[in-house]
């Protein structure tokens, strides 16, 4: 196992659910702090990673890539100690029937999500998907401790281990978008060794699964000239059409689209084909829901971009994707920003 398979295990079996994000971050500041100048934290929780560029005329780079997982929150405890619950970001009910999960309450609790089994249900319940109403969590204590232990409000995430598939990939909750923060790391790394004159702000933003808010606020603060988001794109799998999807192990796609500044997807294309790194073409004919959103209609608009990790099974505890995917796209990062001075920056204001 490489230090980024290990940095990626670590990040994404830690809970980190939108909002409540302390406990992944501390481990993102533990494994990145040494290829930073500056490490900080913003008001409202976003990691900032800074890297100092070379020489007086400095252009400024925010690359962001979101830390925070969905998750639930507990909403009610019930008779004989079942706890009732409400999701925090874009959760499938279809998935999660039978999974186990944590409870991060007074204490740490191991619990499993039952709904009625097939052999009590009608005819007309068995061809409908469950809904979250029909299901609750059990930790399988009496009601009593369940509620000096339990309190309306506690977070839940899904409790799964990052398991190691063929060749390089791998599977486990969290990898939307954890996986860009382990691009995040890549980039810093590969940037050690070369030469940039732009200012880099690396930062591992919070609450993107709720509304793109860690990337709204650091944006903000940051002032960047040029922000690059990091996340996610639906793999290649059966049953989605192949123009929606990107292949795994197949590089990086790079999106085009109003959300993304033409110039800047077009000088990321170029440094891929000048590096020979492999990369596919997105398109998005309509904002991203990613933190490139946010970026681009910050302060008085900023160019933005997107980078992108093939990932199947987006929002689910089994997101699959290739690790070699995740090095190439920091490498991109990396010579992106290498190439990028104060008059490629001043040209993007002539479109």
């Amino acid at each position: 196992m490489d230090s980024i398979e290990r940095f990626l295990k670590e990040i994404c079996e830690a809970p980190g659910v939108s909002g409540y994000e302390q406990p992944v971050a501390q481990l993102i500041k533990a494994g990145m702090r040494d290829y930073a100048d500056e490490v900080r934290e913003d008001r409202l929780g976003n990691l900032i990673f800074f890297k100092k560029g070379t020489g007086e005329n400095r252009p400024r780079i925010l690359l962001a890539a979101h830390m925070d997982e969905i998750g639930f929150m507990i909403t009610k405890i019930e008779e004989n100690g079942f706890l009732r619950f409400a999701p925090v970001g874009g959760i499938d009910p279809r998935t999660i029937v039978g999974q186990e999960v944590l409870i991060y309450a007074k204490e740490r609790l191991h619990g499993v999500i039952g709904a009625k089994p097939p052999h009590v249900t009608s005819d007309e319940e068995r061809n409908k998907a469950y809904e979250l109403e029909e299901m609750f969590i059990d930790v399988a204590l009496p009601e009593e401790r369940v509620r000096k232990l339990v309190s309306v409000g506690d977070i839940v995430i899904i409790k799964r281990e990052v398991i190691k598939l063929a060749g390089s990939t791998v599977s486990g909750k969290a990898m939307d978008d954890r996986a860009g923060v382990a691009v995040l790391l890549v980039c810093l790394q590969e940037l050690a060794r070369l030469q940039h004159c732009a200012d880099v702000y690396a930062v591992a933003t919070v609450q993107e699964e709720v509304g793109v808010r860690g990337a709204t606020t650091a944006t903000y603060g940051i002032v960047p000239d040029i922000g690059v988001a990091v996340d996610v794109t639906h793999g290649d799998m059966p049953g989605v059409p192949e123009h929606e999807t990107c292949r795994l192990g197949k590089g990086p796609g790079i999106t085009i689209g109003p959300n993304i500044h033409p110039t800047l997807g077009e000088e990321l294309i170029r440094v891929a084909k000048e590096y020979n790194i492999p990369y596919q073409l997105e398109t998005a004919a309509r904002p991203t829901g990613t933190d490139a959103r946010a970026i681009q209609v910050s302060r008085g608009g900023i160019p933005a971009g997107l980078v992108s990790i093939p990932l199947r099974y987006m929002h689910t505890s089994v997101e699959l994707l290739d690790l070699a995917d995740v090095k190439m796209s920091g490498r991109l990062l990396a010579y992106f920003v290498a190439a990028v001075d104060m008059a490629f920056v001043e040209g993007l204001s002539c479109c």
